[in-house]
């Protein structure tokens, strides 16, 4: 058996390891795996390769396969939670009560506990797996307040956790207006 092929089910074998899959005429493999046998290998194969974190981890777990052309393509997972020297009443307070109060939610308020790849896109399911302590997690359980970023390389889409589900917000740094004074 060679050292590194395609199976029947266009993912990557390397060395007996699910190194990646292949979607749309393209490569999708972990970055554990980058080594310059697997790059030639791929390159033979004339196939884009997208080098990604995680992809071994859900191969091996069934959550992710490259024989599914219609499964979304998983996104980056980002939780902001609020700094500890913001007000106490800020805290755990639902969006229409935030903004009433202290405005929109900006980035400046909060700060990131934790930024890595989960096995869903959906809200729910991160909000289902973050109320529990979990590795590389270095926040309080999620509760409401917390704001969520899903982002790759396309760009970032931000959900406050909300009383009843999330709501997508700008999460944007209020514009500063710069003034010009000439003194003499």
């Amino acid at each position: 058996m060679p050292k590194i092929y395609i199976d029947t089910h266009n993912r990557i074998i390397s060395y007996g390891n699910p190194a990646g899959y292949i979607s749309s005429g393209k490569a999708v493999a972990d970055t554990i795996f980058q080594t310059g046998e697997l790059e030639a290998f791929l390159s033979k194969q004339n196939l884009e390769t997208e080098w990604r974190d995680g992809i071994y981890d859900r191969l091996v777990l069934g959550q992710q396969s490259g024989f599914d052309p219609e499964a979304p393509t998983l996104k980056n997972c980002r939780i902001w939670q609020l700094t500890s020297d913001t007000p106490v009443d800020m805290r755990f307070i639902n969006y229409d009560a935030m903004v009433r109060k202290f405005g929109e939610p900006t980035p400046a308020q909060y700060a990131p506990v934790y930024d890595g790849q989960v096995d869903t896109n959906d809200l729910e399911g991160i909000y289902d797996k973050f109320s529990t302590p979990q590795p590389g997690f270095n926040g309080h359980p999620m509760a409401i307040s917390d704001v969520v970023e899903l982002y790759d390389e396309s760009g970032s889409e931000f959900h406050y956790c909300d009383r009843t589900g999330f709501r997508e917000i700008s999460f944007s740094q209020p514009q500063q207006t710069q003034t010009m004074q000439m003194t003499m």
